[in-house]
């Protein structure tokens, strides 16, 4: 705890962050793997569609061929506390990576708030 102007006291804030990373479906073990090794064990998956550098491709539906143009990818959301951020990155990127068009990309977003909904908790006490 500090003492800022006018002897009000300050809390230090924990600064969280949303990692949010889009990955191939097929790397998704090895990056759930890659984050428990670093003790990151809470996150949320999603399966989604997406368009990048790979430009989509061509699928047969119903008998007629078609440009897709959206690829299937896995979706990942981690709220994490600052001290975790460079660690879950780095962890991502060893699962994830091929080498290959499509590997996917991180983003790293400011989080405002975290509420545990079954305790009420908030903040950094409630990312895990």
């Amino acid at each position: 705890m500090r003492i800022g102007l006018h002897g009000r006291r300050l809390e230090r804030r924990n600064i969280m962050k949303l990692i949010v990373a889009i990955i191939q479906p097929h790397k998704l073990g090895e990056v759930k793997e890659a984050l428990e090794a670093v003790d990151v064990n809470l996150m949320t998956v999603s399966n989604v569609l997406g368009q990048g550098r790979q430009k989509g491709h061509t699928e047969i539906y119903r008998g007629t061929r078609e440009a897709g143009g959206l690829l299937r990818k896995v979706r990942l959301d981690i709220a994490v506390n600052e001290d975790f951020v460079e660690r879950t990155i780095e962890a991502i990127v060893r699962g994830a990576h091929t080498g290959e068009i499509g590997d996917g990309k991180i983003f790293v977003l400011d989080l405002k708030e975290c509420v545990r909904i079954g305790t009420g908790e908030h903040g950094s006490r409630a990312i895990g």
